[in-house]
C-alpha cells in the first residue's frame, strides 16, 4: 500500500474548482483565512481576481456568498466543516437555505481524521446539521476522483449544496472517467449476507473489511454512498431485501448521518436489522490520523469485527 498513490479530498475540492472555472465564468471562491488548508489556495493561483477572502470570520462569509448568489454568480464558500456547518449554521439555515440560494458550501477537514487538531476540530455532527435544512443536498465523496466530481456536479444543482472533504490523504477507490451522479450510490462489491453503506474515506476500509469477511466465509456487498441527502433509497432498500442486513459506515456520529437516514428509509417499508458504525456520541481527542481511526473501530479491522459480530 505504501507505493500507492494517496490524495486528501480536500485536493479534489481544489482541483475540481480549478477545472470548473475553466468551464464557467460565473463563479467565485470564499475562503475564511485558510486558502492552504482548505486547498482553494489552487483556485486563487489560477483565479485570483475570483477568490475572496473574507478574513476569520465563516458567518460574514455565509452572508456574502448568499448576497453573491442573488446575482447570478455561484459562490463556493470554503472552511473547515466544523466551522462552516457549526459556527455558521444559523446563517446557512436562514440565509442560504430559506431563501434555497445557490450557494456550495465546500467543508473540509471533516471527522475524527482531523487528527493532531483535536475534539474542537473534528467536527463529527455536520452531516446531521446540515441534513435538517430543507432543500440542502449533501455530497461526501470516499476519494480525490470523486471529490472533483462533486464539484462540477455541484454547480449544476439548482439550490444548496454541501461538500463534505477530508484532509487524510487516501488512496483512490474511483476511477477519472466512472459516472458520478447525485442521488445515486454504487455497488463496489457483490455480496449475499450483508450489506456494508459505506461514505467518505471509510468506504476503502469497508472493502477492507470485506476482504476480511471473505477469508471467513461471509460475502459483504459494499455500497458506496457519496450522496447522503438525497439518499439512493431505491438502492438500499434493494440491497436490504438482497442480504437482509445491513451496516452502515461513516466517519460522523452515529446520530443523524448516514446510519439514521439509512434507518430512515428502512423504517418506513423494508424493516431488516441495521449496525451503525461511526463515532457513538463521544468527542474526539487529539493524535495522529489513522491510530485515531483504529481506536475508534473504523479502521477495516474495527469494520471487520464489529460486521462479524453482527452477521453471526
Amino acid at each position: 500500500m505504501s507505493d500507492v498513490k494517496k490524495y486528501a479530498t480536500r485536493e479534489g475540492y481544489g482541483a475540481g474548482l480549478v477545472a470548473l472555472a475553466k468551464k464557467h465564468d460565473n463563479i467565485v471562491v470564499l475562503d475564511a483565512d485558510l486558502a492552504a488548508a482548505t486547498k482553494t489556495g489552487m483556485f486563487k493561483k489560477e483565479y485570483p481576481e475570483k477568490h475572496i477572502d473574507c478574513g476569520i470570520a465563516e458567518c460574514d462569509m455565509m452572508g456574502i456568498a448568499a448576497g453573491i448568489a442573488t446575482t447570478g454568480v455561484v459562490p463556493y464558500a470554503s472552511s473547515f466543516a466544523m466551522f462552516a456547518a457549526g459556527r455558521a449554521f444559523e446563517q446557512v439555515r436562514n440565509s442560504i437555505g430559506y431563501p434555497h440560494l445557490n450557494v456550495k458550501i465546500g467543508a473540509t477537514h471533516a471527522g475524527i481524521s482531523v487528527g493532531e487538531d483535536g475534539a474542537t476540530h473534528q467536527c463529527n455532527e455536520d452531516i446531521a446539521l446540515m441534513r435538517t435544512i430543507p432543500g440542502m443536498t449533501i455530497i461526501n465523496p470516499c476519494d480525490y476522483n470523486e471529490a472533483i466530481k462533486a464539484v462540477e456536479a455541484a454547480y449544476e444543482i439548482d439550490g444548496p449544496v454541501y461538500m463534505r472533504f477530508g484532509r487524510l490523504a487516501m488512496p483512490n477507490i474511483t476511477s477519472e472517467d466512472e459516472k458520478f451522479e447525485v442521488g445515486k450510490g454504487k455497488v463496489l462489491r457483490e455480496g449475499s449476507d450483508v450489506t456494508i453503506v459505506a461514505t467518505g474515506l471509510l468506504v476503502h476500509f469497508a472493502l477492507e473489511a470485506a476482504e476480511k469477511l471473505a477469508a471467513d466465509g461471509i460475502n459483504a456487498k459494499v455500497v458506496n454512498i457519496h450522496t447522503i441527502k438525497p439518499l439512493d433509497e431505491e438502492l438500499i432498500k434493494a440491497c436490504a431485501k438482497e442480504t437482509g442486513k445491513i451496516v452502515t459506515v461513516e466517519e460522523h456520529s452515529v446520530i443523524g448521518g448516514l446510519g439514521s437516514a439509512v434507518c430512515d428509509c428502512l423504517a418506513e417499508s423494508n424493516p431488516v436489522p441495521v449496525k451503525k458504525i461511526g463515532i457513538y456520541d463521544v468527542f474526539g481527542e487529539s493524535g495522529p490520523a489513522l491510530e485515531l481511526i483504529k481506536k475508534y473501530g473504523l479502521d477495516g479491522e474495527g469494520i471487520y469485527t464489529k460486521v462479524k459480530e453482527f452477521v453471526k
